[in-house]
């Protein structure tokens, strides 16, 4: 028999987006257990692998509530500027953040870096318990609570589990909660240049047949580049040569910045849609991926993730300060209600954005254009997209305005 483990929440999935989760709850006085397949040691190590994150300005307010955003000092890099072109058209639409009150669009921070500082946030709160590398084998969930069984036989015993553990969630998938899917047919190729011109904090998004092409601008003279191909091309130039895959990689950036390197390595991965049924069940959330996967056309898919977090933190933290189970149905049904429309509209967002562009069709094209350009002619529609990004719209949970729980 094992050693035995008591906590308020079991969060499986020690990523971005649980250590994130264990942080929030950590602030309203929730103990939780996390526990993932990689050590700690793994992920604070883990070397540079050309992968970025865009962070909307109110996941920054989140971050910087529980104490995650003072660990990337140094590491931030800020946008103040987003430019949309599609394919050659002349129209474009041009997104400045001198228009708004706060001091960036966004922020894009490498993943590495990420990673240690919510890391790093976990390990040092009290009310956290971090085991690593470990493996579920077994959960219980009942009236009293949630009973998990680790391959090495130790037990915890939880008022709630929670699936913070991606798109292919063992949570999810031990709970039956099931998911609708399809493919987009598509890839994104992830990699890191350098460049010789300062970016200025500009980023920029070409819309090409084949897909969106995003250049994000990094902390120095580097931009992350997420770009997206059929499956058969992407499979082709994730294949060539270093300097011939630079030089396909060039004739879609420009030369606007200069000679260009890519440094690090270069990855690529399908894209599909996924949405789950249902984010709840009897004594179970899901967070994040595990409930969604969206194109990224957008950006959006840690910033969603983050949102869900606020919203579980809120409705359990509330539960807690009364004295109620914070496991029973009454929160859970309030989180699912709360984030169901908020997921659902971002995922539709981001699927009709991705189709609308990813093609060549004439009718479209004009389409494209007329949009682009009636956007780009007036203040107040440019103002709405732009806090849609910024994530400031909707029915935001206290973290994400920035307050304390």
């Amino acid at each position: 028999m094992g050693a035995r483990f008591q906590t308020d929440v079991l969060i499986v999935g020690g990523g971005l987006v649980g250590g994130t989760l264990a942080c929030a709850l950590a602030d309203g006085g929730l103990t939780s257990i996390v526990i993932d397949r990689s050590s700690s040691q793994h992920q604070n190590t883990q070397s540079f692998d050309g992968r970025a994150t865009a962070v909307a300005q109110s996941a920054k307010r989140m971050l910087t509530v529980i104490g995650i955003w003072s660990n990337l000092k140094g590491k931030v890099s800020p946008i103040y500027d987003i430019r949309v072109t599609d394919g050659n058209s002349r129209h474009y639409l041009h997104f400045d953040h001198s228009n708004m009150t706060e001091d960036a669009l966004g922020y894009m921070i490498e993943n590495r870096f990420l990673r240690r500082a919510i890391l790093r946030a976990t390990l040092k709160r009290e009310e956290i318990k971090y085991l690593a590398p470990v493996e579920l084998t077994e959960v219980v969930r009942n009236s009293q609570g949630i009973c998990a069984v680790l391959v090495d036989g130790r037990e915890i015993h939880a008022a709630l589990i929670v699936g913070a553990d991606g798109r292919s969630s063992y949570v999810r998938q031990h709970a039956g909660i099931p998911v609708t899917k399809w493919s987009y047919k598509q890839a994104g190729i992830v990699c890191t240049v350098a460049h010789d011109n300062p970016h200025n904090n500009i980023a920029h998004e070409h819309f090409f047949p084949a897909g969106p092409f995003a250049i994000l601008p990094l902390v120095g003279d580097r931009s992350s580049i997420v770009w997206t191909e059929n499956l058969d091309d992407a499979r082709m130039l994730i294949e060539l040569p270093a300097q011939e895959f630079l030089f396909e990689l060039s004739q879609r950036f420009g030369d606007f910045l200069g000679p260009l390197e890519v440094i690090g390595p270069r990855s690529s991965y399908p894209l599909h849609l996924q949405f789950a049924k249902s984010c709840t069940a009897s004594r179970l959330a899901l967070v994040g991926d595990a409930i969604h996967g969206m194109h990224p056309v957008a950006g959006q898919g840690f910033n969603m993730g983050l949102r869900d977090v606020a919203a579980l933190t809120e409705v359990l933290v509330d539960a807690y300060r009364l004295g109620l189970d914070i496991g029973t149905s009454n929160s859970l049904r309030q989180f699912e209600r709360w984030r169901r429309f908020d997921n659902t509209l971002m995922l539709a967002a981001t699927d009709g954005l991705n189709r609308l562009f990813s093609n060549n069709y004439l009718p479209l094209q004009i389409v494209r254009d007329l949009g682009l350009a009636a956007v780009n002619a007036s203040s107040t529609l440019k103002n709405v997209f732009m806090r849609q990004a910024m994530g400031l719209t909707g029915n935001l949970p206290r973290l994400m305005r920035g307050d304390d729980l």
